[in-house]
């Protein structure tokens, strides 16, 4: 499960700095148990809708309850935050 006050946090720190590696460490840190994955946005699925938009990243939650890991929309069920890298054309 992923708080508001938690998906809040993330989308602060990452408007606050660069995507990357960095910020993924520092994530993993403070929030254990929680999977954190930085990527582009266009290797996201096209129908998939993020739980936030941002300037220059979009916000998506992961399920991982199965086998295979899903994108959600729902925090009740999300395991995990990918951030995904909006570059402008």
């Amino acid at each position: 499960m992923i708080s508001q006050t938690l998906l809040d946090d993330v989308i602060r720190q990452a408007e606050q700095g660069e995507l990357g590696e960095s910020l993924l460490a520092s994530l993993r840190a403070a929030h254990p148990g929680v999977h954190f994955t930085c990527c582009m946005d266009d290797d996201i699925v096209v129908n998939a809708k993020p739980v936030a938009e941002r300037p220059g990243f979009n916000v998506y939650l992961v399920n991982s309850s199965d086998h295979c890991s899903v994108l959600s929309n729902d925090l009740g069920s999300a395991s995990g935050i990918v951030l995904a890298e909006i570059i402008e054309d």
